[in-house]
């Protein structure tokens, strides 16, 4: 189904043909100006110059040209020569019921060469609990995820976990510290490991931070825990051992606390899982004369004539040999290319991350490691910060984890419903998770990914104005009245609209393609929040206008339940896409 903006181009366009004129100056966009009509085109004042003529005598021309179309209300020429447009209510309906027909997609098209794309969201640290720092990534990257593959590709998520790296050495040298008779540390041990882990997951998320503080203080103690580091990523079994279980116990956690975000990954791999191509990447580097020895380190200039900034080359290996985040990430890169060989790999991470990804791509172009007909993409996100406009944080100042924070949104939305009265318990909590995570997403998702804003639980747990919890209050609201209703006829058409709020819920419905399809070519879910806050806010001045279960005319009443029908759902996929549900009641 053609969304509404284009069929009514190929309208204007064919007026603009008809009356000599090229059709590029049939382009037509929404109205800035609402009150005065619905659409707009302004290409009579652009072609004004080419065919030496007074901009109102073109559209003049076009609009009488136009003014017998049965899709249009009103198409008017007005000084200096915009054509103003609105389309006939009987068109709107016809177009509504279209969209209502198709139940699944309500008149969106997939793409019509779906791509098969790699996102690379999450990001977090084994061994450490998921704080509100690694809330942004993981929502806006499952959003992004949820969009394309509605649109037609086929999408692959990974978490791509940071398992690699001092972080390791600092927890097996604390361990060994802790229990220095574990089989692991004995270098002439030669049986089977155990399969259970020598710790929980609450001793290890103790362990690290420990480690972390002594190394700081300790010289020794930082030089034993590099000599682990090195002697794991060099193959000692009994530290690769302790590896494999520090990844089984943190990963089950991990995906224990992204299940309550309901962000979901298809491949849990991690830096470790890059490490075996490093070595024949490096080589390659050399061979091909890209790669080069400055200061010691090993590099590759990324620098391009057009930059305006100072690109510095992208290291490869340190000057002892190491490798660092960028070989890890372009070893990733190498072996994605070869497993799944995707058109392009989406990145969603911290904005102030730009330029390392920045180098990270180029060198994997001029490299040879992804191919010039594949994309990377960088989508930057901003901070969350508290309302006195720092990064959020605890009471006392720490990073807060991020199950705490899941918490007190759902003890702020427990407390409201409760204060009602109208649930059992049981049912009033599961009300409230469902409702904070509303609140949680549509707060963050609501912003453009590279703003930073302010996350305030009273207006984000708020049942008014835009916040996920109104969003869910209007759907909450279509299904009570459907529910009261209790048949509603599947075969029912939308009747042309009885009052302006119905007509304006009409054209708000019309652009949902078009609402979509800018979301995920911007890979934007803003987008899609902007869409239905202002969809929930004309359904809302629809209801309040219009008696609809007291409607005595049963055509007309059918109608209206197929127009509330084709809200909720629309509403309902949209959040879908953004990653939560509404319940049932609130």
């Amino acid at each position: 189904m053609k969304e509404i903006l284009q069929q009514i181009k190929e309208e204007v366009v064919a007026g603009f043909v008809a009356c000599g004129y090229d059709e590029k100056y049939g382009m037509v966009s929404l109205s800035n100006r609402p009150d005065l009509c619905q659409f707009q085109c302004n290409g009579a004042l652009a072609a004004a110059k080419e065919y030496k003529k007074a901009p109102i005598a073109i559209a003049t021309e076009v609009a009488q040209k136009l003014s017998g179309n049965e899709m249009f209300a009103k198409c008017e020429a007005c000084p200096p020569g915009f054509l103003n447009i609105d389309l006939s209510d009987e068109f709107l309906a016809k177009f509504v019921s279209e969209m209502a027909s198709d139940k699944d997609r309500f008149g969106v098209e997939k793409v019509s060469n779906p791509k098969k794309i790699m996102i690379d969201y999450g990001g977090p640290n084994v061994a450490k609990p998921l704080h509100v720092g690694h809330l942004r990534s993981a929502i806006i990257g499952e959003s992004i995820k949820r969009t394309a593959r509605f649109m037609g590709d086929e999408v692959i998520g990974d978490v791509h976990l940071g398992d690699w790296g001092l972080q390791m050495g600092l927890i097996i040298t604390e361990l060994k510290l802790r229990k220095p008779e574990l089989v692991y540390f004995d270098e002439n041990y030669d049986g089977e490991y155990p399969s259970e882990p020598p710790f929980t997951i609450s001793e290890l998320e103790e362990i690290y931070p420990c480690a972390s503080g002594k190394s700081k203080e300790d010289e020794a103690y930082k030089e034993a825990a590099m000599t682990a580091t090195y002697e794991l990523q060099h193959g000692r079994k009994g530290y690769q051992a302790l590896l494999s279980h520090i990844l089984n116990v943190s990963v089950s956690d991990l995906k224990r606390n992204y299940e309550k975000l309901d962000v979901t990954f298809d491949l849990w791999k991690g830096e470790s899982d890059a490490q075996p191509y490093i070595p024949d990447m490096v080589q390659k580097m050399k061979d091909d004369g890209f790669a080069y020895i400055s200061e010691g380190a090993l590099v590759v200039d990324v620098k391009e004539e057009t930059d305006t900034k100072e690109v510095p080359p992208c290291m490869i290996l340190k000057s002892d040999g190491a490798s660092l985040y960028n070989t890890t990430d372009l070893a990733t890169l190498v072996w994605r290319m070869q497993d799944y060989n995707p058109d392009s790999v989406i990145y969603v991470v911290d904005k102030r991350q730009e330029l390392y990804f920045t180098q990270v791509f180029r060198c994997a172009k001029k490299t040879g490691i992804v191919p010039a007909d594949k994309n990377l993409y960088f989508v930057g996100f901003g901070t969350m910060n508290g309302k006195d406009g720092k990064p959020f944080k605890t009471r006392q100042g720490g990073v807060m984890r991020l199950e705490y924070l899941l918490k007190e949104v759902e003890d702020k939305m427990l407390e409201k419903i409760k204060e009602n009265g109208t649930m059992s318990d049981e049912e009033a909590e599961k009300t409230a998770s469902v409702v904070a995570l509303s609140a949680i997403k549509y707060g963050d998702l609501s912003n453009q990914a590279s703003k930073d804003y302010i996350f305030d639980i009273d207006r984000f747990t708020s049942n008014e104005g835009n916040t996920g919890p109104y969003i869910l209050y209007t759907i909450v609201r279509c299904k009570s009245i459907l529910n009261k209703a209790k048949d509603v006829d599947a075969l029912a058409t939308i009747l042309p609209a009885h009052s302006d709020s119905e007509k304006a819920l009409h054209l708000e419905l019309t652009k949902f393609m078009a609402a979509l399809s800018s979301a995920y070519e911007d890979m934007a879910p803003h987008k899609i929040c902007a869409y239905i806050y202002d969809l929930a806010n004309a359904f809302n001045r629809f209801y309040h206008d219009t008696k609809i279960l007291a409607e005595e005319d049963q055509t007309r009443k059918a109608s209206y339940l197929k127009l509330l029908t084709l809200t909720r759902d629309i509403l309902e996929q949209s959040i879908d896409l953004l990653g939560f549900k509404a319940p049932e009641r609130m």
